[in-house]
């Protein structure tokens, strides 16, 4: 009889119409002359004592996040002579073709040999000392006492046209060259005029910005950054460059935003504290934005089974966040919906991640796809463009006896059901449920984004996500918004034969398939909790979310999906 009780609670999250029976527990009385006495908990109880204890455990290891003032950079265009310039720093980009040199050893690049006859041929000198090409993070800075500015220095920005990743590099590496001079004034000017000036001075901008972040929230000592003033020299001052500059600050608190979330190691970053921080956006942009966060109990109405399966083994309970940005000017042009993958920690669950490779360590960035959704809801809240949605199913997959096992069976909102033959294939569990909420609040579009399976960086490898849709137009869109802010996307086949593989005796489906094309079976899977009216695009970022030789998250994805929704909101 204990058996079936307890067979029957345990699964209770597959959301059957039985209603909560009685629990069977065990439980120390301090007061009672016997050390043990049996009594009798409900469901609705032991949840409440598991979320009870959830608040005891929210922070574990008494660590807090320190706060950090903002990055503050004051951006200049400036219509003046470089030579003239005075500061700190003038960093010159330029690419291995500006590098080139006639018989005399002098720069044939206009700007390079006006600049170098000033000093007296020394940066063409150091230039070859050195070794400097132009290559892409390449630097020489030389000091210059006696002129305008106290250092000038040479930044590579690669080949002959440079891209939007090349210009942003060029900015980050400008504000590490900052940063080693301690210079607080700095002028940048490219040998070459850009074939877009609005695209290259938000690139630079934002890669200045990005390349002055560094997360030190939870380390005991930070410094900050000495660079106060950015002035772009030989671009003009129009208006619509003032506007580019400041539409990349926006972009960059919504990417810096994206990146801390990741960086939050998991005893922190708990799903109650990644639904407070979107509550806190609603709240922060109250004149476009409203939070709804469903608790437990809110997504058993909706028949959640799915999602609650794999966050019924921990003690922090999940939270399904939907924000709802609406815009000033009346109704949407586009209904658009971002779904991020929410997993704060994936301990695998009964299929633990074990061995050499397993990266369990760094299982906090399995909310990477929701740290860019919220990234990017943090961004569009200071742009204010089209209307759309913001969905994140939060949970963490753990270990426990309340928790989803290997073969159980899981009933999704949209009533397919689902044989879990891995309990580390979770992402997709969850957001099959977040797919068939959005679909229901009537949007057009949807893009999804997870940090979903290995097989996408076999394939891939750290720096390019996996896009994966049936419908040409939307990769399309994508592809450009992608393209137009240097983030790498390759688009991968929907094969549908692979779908024999998913194929269940007892359910719908099992939740994954052999090692063979699994990111392509992960993006099948996702593709039933879909309505065939609706566009839609799965992301798989497992790869670029994390910077290993950095060892912090990239903020991948924000500027995408910004750029994205700016694009649907004007057509």
């Amino acid at each position: 009889m204990a058996a079936i009780v307890a067979s029957i609670a345990s699964s209770s999250f597959i959301l059957s119409k039985l209603r909560p029976i009685p629990l069977l527990t065990l439980s120390v009385l301090s007061t009672s002359s016997s050390p043990f006495s049996l009594k009798l908990t409900s469901y609705t109880t032991r949840r409440s004592l598991i979320m009870a204890r959830s608040i005891t455990t929210s922070n574990l290891g008494l660590t807090y996040p320190a706060t950090i003032d903002p990055i503050k950079v004051s951006f200049g265009l400036k219509d003046v002579d470089m030579l003239e310039w005075k500061g700190d720093l003038i960093a010159v980009g330029v690419s291995e073709k500006d590098m080139g040199k006639d018989k005399d050893l002098k720069f044939e690049n206009t700007i390079l040999n006006k600049l170098d006859s000033q000093l007296g041929g020394l940066l063409a000198e150091a230039s070859s000392e050195e070794d400097f090409t132009g290559k892409p993070g390449q630097s020489t800075i030389l000091r210059l006492p006696g002129f305008g500015s106290k250092r000038i220095g040479l930044i590579g920005l690669g080949r002959q046209s440079p891209s939007v990743a090349a210009f942003r590099g060029f900015g980050e590496a400008v504000a590490a060259a900052a940063k080693t001079a301690q210079a607080s004034n700095v002028a940048v000017v490219l040998a070459v005029p850009p074939e877009s000036k609005l695209t290259t001075v938000s690139a630079i901008a934002s890669g200045t910005i990005l390349g002055m972040h560094e997360d030190s929230r939870f380390k005991s000592e930070s410094k900050k950054p000495s660079l106060k003033s950015l002035d772009i020299i030989g671009f003009g001052t129009a208006p619509e460059l003032e506007k580019r500059l400041k539409y990349a600050e926006y972009m960059c608190s919504g990417i810096i935003f994206g990146r801390e979330l990741v960086n939050a190691p998991a005893n922190v970053l708990t799903p109650g504290a990644l639904a407070q921080e979107a509550s806190n956006i609603a709240s922060q942009f109250s004149d476009v934005f409203s939070a709804k966060i469903l608790n437990a109990e809110e997504c058993t109405e909706l028949g959640m089974g799915s999602y609650l399966g794999v966050a019924a083994a921990s003690a922090n309970p999940p939270h399904f966040i939907h924000l709802c940005y609406k815009p000033l000017g009346g109704p949407a042009k586009a209904k658009l919906a971002l779904v991020g993958k929410g997993l704060t920690f994936d301990s695998g669950g009964y299929n633990i991640k074990t061995g050499p490779g397993c990266s369990i360590e760094l299982m906090k960035f399995d909310m990477g796809g929701s740290a860019a959704v919220l990234g990017a809801a943090k961004a569009i809240g200071q742009i204010k463009p089209a209307g759309v949605h913001f969905i994140v199913a939060a949970c963490e997959n753990m270990i426990s006896g309340t928790g989803m096992r290997p073969g159980d069976v899981v009933t999704a909102s949209n009533g397919k059901t689902i044989e879990v033959n891995n309990t580390d294939a979770e992402g997709r569990l969850t957001l099959a449920d977040a797919l068939v909420y959005a679909c229901n609040q009537g949007v057009e579009k949807i893009i999804d984004l997870a940090t979903l399976t290995g097989a996408c960086v076999v394939a891939l490898g750290p720096s390019i996500a996996g896009i994966f849709t049936p419908d040409d137009e939307l990769a399309k869109e994508v592809t450009v918004a992608a393209e137009a802010n240097g983030e790498k996307l390759w688009r991968m086949p929907m094969e549908d034969s692979y779908w024999e593989s998913m194929k269940s005796g007892v359910a719908d489906m099992v939740n994954t398939g052999g090692r063979q094309g699994g990111a392509i079976t992960a993006a099948l899977f996702l593709k039933q909790f879909v309505d065939e009216k609706v566009q839609w695009m799965h992301i798989d970022m497992a790869g670029p979310v994390w910077n290993e030789k950095k060892r912090a998250a990239t903020g991948f994805g924000v500027s995408t999906l910004v750029e994205w929704v700016i694009t649907n909101s004007s057509e």
